[in-house]
């Protein structure tokens, strides 16, 4: 191998560990951020009622023992049990594609990564995920979220949009 493709390699390697270590601090801060929202909002709504911001938002906090936007949600243990497994060995091969992937990629499911091991985090603490962040118009509510779903939510339209782009560029 020549002097030049062992520079080339070693170049590479050294920007894709930099890479990896970026998106490991990006998936630690959304964590960080996820976990402060979910401690602020718990601590306060322990003495307290919902949160009142306008006529749109409000935080209330529930507790979401299913799946992304309380889809799913049982109240057997071995039903829960089963899906945390299932979240869990995304979340792995998450982990996966993220240190294999190209720099955008890492990034977008680096995103994910942060709100996914917030929620996975209180699933393993709180055998339920609390949501709090109440939309509605009038009668009608969105359903309820949290900080790290905002998170999981925007790194899947960055892949799907991503994927959409190349398709059309591509095709």
């Amino acid at each position: 191998m020549s002097v030049l493709k062992k520079l080339e390699k070693n170049n590479f390697l050294f920007n894709n560990q930099r890479n990896n270590i970026a998106c490991l601090i990006l998936i630690l801060l959304i964590f960080i951020l996820d976990r402060i929202s979910k401690i602020k909002i718990i601590n306060h709504q322990i003495n307290n009622n919902r949160v009142y911001i306008n006529e749109f938002i409000n935080f209330d906090l529930i507790w979401n023992t299913g799946i992304g936007f309380g889809l799913l949600s049982f109240n057997s243990a071995l039903i829960y049990g089963v899906i945390s497994l299932i979240i869990g060995i995304v979340i792995i091969f998450l982990i996966y594609l993220m240190f294999k992937s190209e720099l955008i990629d890492k990034i977008i499911f680096s995103i994910i990564l942060g709100g996914a091991l917030g929620n996975f985090y209180d699933r393993l603490t709180y055998s339920a995920v609390p949501d709090f962040i109440d939309f509605h118009y009038k009668n009608f509510h969105w359903f309820t979220f949290n900080i790290a779903d905002i998170f999981i939510t925007i790194g899947i339209i960055m892949l799907i949009l991503k994927d959409l782009f190349n398709n059309k560029k591509n095709g």
